[in-house]
């Protein structure tokens, strides 16, 4: 099945911190990466690779860094995945940007395998294309919360 990769794991990382600090001007990747424990090189590698999808932006010089190119709510975590994983599609036969017959098919139309990984492909699309960066932060916040108060009960 589908396993979000390292680089999409450490994509999230640094887009939080760059949605939490939306508007408020370019973030080093050096910041980024001594904060998330990221490698500074692996770093610099997906950030330009979401620049490149124009996820964000970047501005050279001093006061340089890397910034969010839209905002949080309009940048899906589907967006995100597809730009640094590609398809979501769990077998190539359901693909809907990297279509192919899979070699031992033999009648694609009957196949029930493909028909549920076809079912998985669409779910797993739905649920990342709706949830936005700030959606994340959101929830993130929300667990933080939650934790805080088990925390407080339990003195």
């Amino acid at each position: 099945m589908y396993a979000l990769s390292k680089k999409s794991k450490y994509a999230f990382r640094a887009l939080i911190m760059l949605a939490k600090r939306y508007e408020q001007g370019p973030v080093l990747i050096w910041d980024i990466a001594e904060k998330h424990q990221i490698p500074k090189k692996f770093l610099e590698l997906i950030l330009l690779e979401l620049r490149n999808q124009g996820i964000l932006g970047s501005k050279k010089g001093k006061g340089g860094g890397y910034f969010l190119a839209r905002s949080p709510d309009s940048i899906s975590l589907g967006e995100v995945v597809r730009a640094l994983d590609g398809p979501l599609a769990p077998v190539p036969c359901v693909s809907q940007s990297a279509y192919r017959t899979c070699e031992e098919c033999t009648d694609e139309a009957s196949c029930g395998i493909r028909a549920v990984m076809q079912d998985i492909r669409d779910t797993t699309a739905k649920i990342l294309d709706q949830e936005s960066l700030a959606d994340l932060i959101r929830r993130e916040d929300a667990l933080e919360q939650r934790r805080k108060q088990v925390l407080v009960y339990a003195i």
